[in-house]
């Protein structure tokens, strides 16, 4: 097994939920309804603490003297591996629960078939997750059906957020060269397994919410090469402007 593979993809588990965790705790304080406050405030929480954990274990590969604050704060657009969804606006709030909708109901597959893992701190660290991902998925698949399934404004939001965000999706679940090769190796489950299973999960959900996916919508992806949307750069801004203006500040 290769030490940089491994790196890359705890860079991208990292990162996705760093990203995302981001963007969804820019509803604090905004959210529709102060249950909706509370729950995305926590949601986004469990991001930031499952980011720590995959970025810890990449800078541990890197072996340059990097922990997780460091990868978060100190790296520019092009040196982030998420994939494209996650760093997509928030738009309404119907587009934020389609965004955490399909994301969710990728990442609860992915860390089940990561807690088998033959990496041990692999297989730890999705062990540790894997319930809060869940919790994640269940919350975003009933509000989508609740609100695709609901009034004529409520869908028609639900539905504009599916055509616009679908695209991203298949970037979750398209293996490039390192992730077949960490699968061949056991470290990682398949994608193709991980695919059928995001399908088996979405379609029905979005079936009963009343919702239709674009026919034949191009894949948009790049994300995991470090070829991002402009979005991406408005995210590390905000999130990186402290740390770059005050170097080295701690708390």
């Amino acid at each position: 097994m290769s030490d940089a593979a491994l790196e890359e993809f705890a860079l991208r588990m990292g990162d996705n939920c760093l990203i995302l965790g981001q963007r969804v705790s820019a509803w604090c304080g905004y959210a529709p309804a102060l249950e909706e406050d509370i729950a995305m405030a926590n949601v986004a929480l469990d991001l930031i603490g499952q980011a720590k954990l995959w970025l810890a274990l990449a800078g541990a590969l890197e072996g340059k003297g990097r922990d997780a604050d460091a990868l978060a704060f100190l790296r520019d657009a092009r040196a982030f591996r998420n994939c494209l969804l996650v760093e997509q606006p928030n738009g309404d709030y119907g587009q934020t629960l389609m965004r955490q909708f399909l994301f969710d109901a990728w990442h609860v597959p992915m860390l089940e078939g990561l807690a088998a893992s033959r990496e041990e701190r692999v297989a730890a660290i999705a062990a540790k997750t894997a319930k809060e991902a869940a919790y994640h998925r269940d919350r975003s698949a009933d509000l989508v059906i609740r609100l695709g399934d609901g009034g004529e404004e409520s869908r028609r939001r639900m539905q504009t957020a599916l055509d616009l965000l679908w695209p991203f999706a298949g970037e979750l679940l398209a293996a490039d060269e390192t992730e077949a090769r960490l699968a061949g190796e056991g470290v990682i489950p398949d994608l193709a397994d991980i695919a059928k299973k995001w399908t088996a999960f979405v379609e029905p959900a979005l079936e009963e919410a009343t919702l239709v996916p674009p026919k034949d919508a191009p894949v948009r992806k790049g994300g995991k090469q470090g070829l991002h949307t402009e979005a991406l750069g408005y995210v590390l801004a905000e999130m990186q402007w402290l740390q770059r203006a005050y170097p080295g500040a701690t708390w």
